[in-house]
């Protein structure tokens, strides 16, 4: 824990951008009536009966000192899909910055060997030698602050029907476009010293040996 609240204490620094990324997937829902017809000062309202096609999986990267996030749709959340995010984080996202400072859970699959899963070695080892892994601990997925812009995006985005794929990738970009247009950035101020106070009962308690 202290590791990755430290980590949120660093200054910005672009060469070394610190990232968080998470998971969460989407049941997708279509309505077979449509909506329903609207009047002036009446919210929209859809039929109660829907259809299910299954579920995608959202991938979300954020830059919380930059005010930035990226949000990609995909079918599935493997190991093979993981790596493919790491690759595109490395290759499109952040070409040019010396390292990546990247904050995870600690999900089975959220490590360097997923690389070498999915690519040769030598392209695996190009990945993850620009990757500085820092991971949550055990039940505290909620220090990942991709998390908290997660419960954002589905408060904001992912609370009505789509019935597919494509509508949740537009659905995702004009969300994610919105909000990196308004620069928001997240100031984490839950820091090390706070937690040995408001968690202490977590840290192990040390008890002096009698010496007599």
């Amino acid at each position: 824990m202290e590791d990755v609240l430290d980590v949120y204490q660093r200054p910005y620094d672009p060469q070394r951008p610190v990232v968080c990324l998470d998971e969460k997937s989407k049941q997708l829902h279509d309505t077979p009536r449509g909506m329903l017809a609207m009047r002036p000062g009446q919210e929209a309202r859809q039929d109660y009966e829907y259809v299910r096609h299954g579920t995608c999986n959202l991938f979300l990267v954020v830059e919380p000192l930059r005010g930035w996030r990226k949000v990609r749709v995909t079918e599935r959340r493997t190991a093979l899909d993981f790596a493919e995010q790491l690759r595109l984080l490395v290759d499109e996202d952040y070409p040019d910055e010396k390292q990546i400072v990247l904050v995870t859970d600690n999900l089975n699959i959220h490590s360097p060997a997923c690389l070498y899963k999915r690519f040769a070695p030598a392209e695996a080892r190009r990945i993850a030698a620009k990757l500085e892994w820092h991971y949550t601990p055990e039940h505290g997925s909620w220090l990942n602050i991709a998390e908290c812009e997660l419960s954002v995006l589905a408060r904001q985005c992912l609370n009505q029907r789509l019935g597919g794929r494509q509508s949740l990738t537009q659905e995702t970009s004009a969300w994610e476009k919105r909000r990196n247009e308004a620069k928001v950035k997240i100031d984490w101020q839950f820091t090390t010293a706070d937690a040995r106070i408001k968690l202490k009962r977590l840290y192990p308690v040390i008890k002096e040996q009698d010496s007599s």
